[in-house]
């Protein structure tokens, strides 16, 4: 009786869906342990995939990409426009987009800052996505880099996006520290994944098959331990709730959400 009510539980959450269908899956112990189980971000169907949609929008047959998926219209997260429009100065937006697939954010909001007098765009990605974006996607404003080095020889530390990227590296907070040295003005996180729990968590990240088959370890984070690895040298101007992201539940009925920061550096760390 008990099995059946639990059951009965997980089919009204949504815990039940089969791994094809996507979502997040597992407990792991490590980050090597859930790798193994997974297709990666090397994987050559996921840049062909990404590639296909945003030349689309690129070449305007199709009017907005997020994920590789196609809309019929721009979707907009007004906190997110508002963090980037508080940012500019005297007409300048500098954006360094760390982890920025082919530029998918700068399609999404070019029209709101093109008519700046100094706008730049530079996204930094894995070496197989740069070399696609310096081939096919760079235009205009947006350009791609290896590395936030080479990216900051030509744009300002004016402004560093993160969205939806901190939770798919091994050591989030490893990263976050070598983010932090860059002294960038402004940081701003977008769609970044939290667990209702102080034990964080590693799982398995199933994307649906009708986007592309593949798989990856992620993070779901403690919002609190993650905060306060900035408020030393930044900060916390504004926090809000993913626009594209709902609230879900893990397998055993956790709670997890994705929310986005906007962090401005500190006079006495600059």
């Amino acid at each position: 009786m008990i099995r059946r009510i639990l059951n009965k539980v997980k089919r009204i959450l949504g815990l039940n869906k089969p791994q094809d269908s996507g979502g997040w899956f597992g407990n792991y112990s490590s980050w090597e342990e859930a790798e193994k189980e997974c297709k990666g971000y090397d994987s050559k169907e996921i840049l062909k995939k990404v590639r296909e949609s945003v030349m689309k929008v690129k070449n305007g047959s199709a009017v907005y990409e997020r994920d590789s998926v196609l809309f019929d219209e721009i979707q907009y997260s007004p906190e997110l426009i508002k963090s980037f429009n508080a940012s500019v100065d005297n007409s300048k937006l500098h954006v360094t987009d760390f982890g920025g697939s082919l530029g998918s954010s700068y399609f999404q909001h070019k029209s709101l800052f093109n008519k700046l007098s100094d706008f730049k765009w530079a996204v930094v990605e894995q070496k197989h996505f740069v070399d696609c974006g310096i081939q096919d996607i760079s235009i205009d404003h947006l350009k791609f880099y290896y590395t936030i080095e080479e990216a900051l020889k030509i744009n300002a530390p004016q402004v560093l996006l993160l969205s939806s990227v901190i939770p798919y590296f091994k050591d989030p907070y490893d990263l976050i520290s070598k983010m932090l040295a860059y002294k960038f003005e402004y940081i701003i996180i977008d769609r970044t994944a939290f667990i209702e729990s102080k034990t964080e968590r590693i799982t398995k990240q199933v994307v649906p098959e009708y986007i592309y088959k593949a798989s990856y370890p992620a993070w779901f984070l403690n919002e609190k331990k993650f905060i306060s690895k900035f408020i030393g040298e930044y900060d916390l101007v504004s926090e809000f709730n993913s626009e594209f992201d709902p609230i879900g539940y893990l397998e055993d009925g956790v709670k997890v959400y994705r929310k986005g920061f906007y962090f401005k550096l500190k006079k006495s760390a600059a």
